[in-house]
């Protein structure tokens, strides 16, 4: 599912392309979820390395990983987390990558729901990041992109039957 913004983001990314821009580059991420102890839906958010915002574990696939598969690593690395991931992603959201040398990269990046089972209490890169978890509608209005906080509060309905 992608949403109707977001096929304009495609028809920009068409027109970009059409006057020699650089291609996007396609990330992944997972969107940690849980029920607490009163049933309700948790989305888990983590801090960015550089500067500290709330997102969601995201990086590159590496070597053959399917793109779900990159999503769970990820999701391990970045917030500790292990689950039940969907293999088919919720939709998709657009970002601006800024490298250190100042140029941008257009990054599209497809999410995928993951149940959380497991929280680690070490994980790789728990020195570098903090993690918590959000009501929907908090971790909606904490992440910057406007395209992702729409995809976390369409999922926050009913997560099993959007992941499915």
């Amino acid at each position: 599912m992608v949403f109707t913004h977001c096929g304009r983001m495609q028809l920009k990314e068409r027109v970009r392309l059409l006057f020699g821009g650089m291609p996007r580059r396609v990330q992944v991420a997972a969107l940690p979820w849980r029920r607490n102890n009163k049933g309700e839906i948790e989305v888990l958010l983590v801090t960015s390395r550089g500067t500290g915002r709330w997102v969601l574990p995201k990086g590159w696939p590496e070597d053959d990983e399917q793109p779900f598969e990159a999503a769970t690593r990820e999701a391990m690395e970045e917030a500790g987390i292990r689950g039940d991931i969907s293999s088919a992603p919720l939709g998709k959201y657009y970002y601006q990558k800024k490298l250190p040398t100042g140029m941008e990269w257009r990054c599209e990046v497809a999410v995928y729901p993951l149940e959380v089972d497991d929280i680690a209490d070490k994980w790789p890169e728990r020195k570098k990041r903090q993690r918590r978890w959000f009501a929907p509608k908090d971790a909606a209005r904490l992440v910057d992109e406007p395209d992702l906080g729409e995809l976390i509060s369409s999922f926050s309905g009913n997560p099993r039957q959007t992941a499915a």
